[in-house]
């Protein structure tokens, strides 16, 4: 009886030269690349290097590499302040609050819309709600934050609106109330972003195959239930991915909204990590201070990310690491 074949492992050199095959035949891809890994290089990774600031009582020195020599180190002394600071603690609290309704109402809004109009039957009424969908994304914050403190005056559109309907008996200075800005930032950033951010969810939805609803529909379900069956679970490895890149993003949730929209009446609830970053720490000076911000932020970026992969890894599908 002839002995049992043993496959042999393929030696170093056939490994090396399938690699440099692989590179050859993608070489036009790679050179395509480049610039942008470059870039990502410049201003992600190569920055990292000042991180050593917030561990130095850092005071501007001349040269590129200043921060390197002729500083005092002050250990974890700014990661203390920080920690202490009721300013720190609320806006960490803020940054949190908004990222969590931002994340929840987005994603419920943006693939909401996205179903209603894969569901359009009409093609040029579909193209024109699409395209008029996209232009908000276009608009500078600036202009949108004017809109939305014009509207949401005692004498705006919201308030007029609101007392024809009989809702409100006397208009209100939504502006002036504190415990209104989340929700205010929260649903200016969704009129800002869904059209946008459905353009994903179209293109997953075109992919899933016409003859599952041929079949669904020849079986008596009707649109909710080819939606709710169909659709929903077509584009989940989609929606996995982007909800586990967002929460990731949780804390980064920048600062432009905020000091548009806010002011001396709300800054209690505007003010976020980035905010909170610029204000008392660049602009007073404190780099090391502001760069233990930084970094704080970045490990809560991190751990966000790990967790939410970890639970999107549960799914069999989805996930991004």
């Amino acid at each position: 009886m002839d002995a049992a074949y043993v496959p042999t492992q393929p030696t170093k050199e056939k490994k090396r030269a399938k690699r440099w095959k692989l590179i050859r035949e993608q070489k036009f891809l790679m050179i395509m690349a480049l610039p942008f890994v470059v870039w990502i290089a410049i201003f992600s990774y190569i920055p990292i290097i000042g991180w050593v600031m917030a561990f130095q009582n850092y005071t501007i020195r001349p040269g590129l590499l200043g921060f390197l020599y002729n500083q005092e180190w002050a250990g974890l002394t700014h990661f203390r302040a920080m920690f202490n600071s009721p300013q720190f603690t609320n806006a960490f609290r803020n940054t949190l609050g908004m990222g969590f309704l931002g994340i929840i109402f987005g994603f419920l809004s943006t693939i909401t819309f996205a179903v209603l109009i894969n569901e359009l039957r009409f093609t040029r009424f579909k193209k024109i709600t699409q395209t008029i969908s996209y232009l908000p994304h276009f608009v500078s914050w600036v202009i949108v934050a004017n809109l939305v403190i014009t509207m949401l005056a005692p004498g705006g559109a919201i308030n007029d609106l609101l007392m024809f309907l009989g809702i409100l008996s006397e208009p209100i200075h939504f502006m002036a109330r504190a415990d209104m800005f989340w929700w205010i930032v929260t649903f200016s950033d969704v009129w800002k972003s869904v059209g946008w951010g459905a353009i994903i969810y179209l293109a997953a939805m075109a992919g899933i195959d016409g003859g599952l609803y041929e079949a669904a529909e020849m079986d008596g379900a009707n649109r909710w239930r080819r939606i709710w069956h169909i659709t929903l679970p077509g584009i989940r490895p989609t929606i996995i991915v982007l909800i586990v890149m967002n929460i990731g993003h949780l804390v980064n949730i920048g600062f432009e909204r905020q000091m548009l929209l806010g002011n001396n009446i709300n800054i209690s609830r505007a003010m976020v990590l980035d905010w909170y970053a610029l204000e008392f720490g660049i602009g007073m000076f404190r780099l090391s201070y502001g760069t233990a911000v930084g970094i704080f932020r970045s490990v809560i970026s991190i751990t966000l990310l790990f967790i939410a992969n970890g639970f999107a890894r549960k799914f069999g599908e989805g996930r991004i690491m």
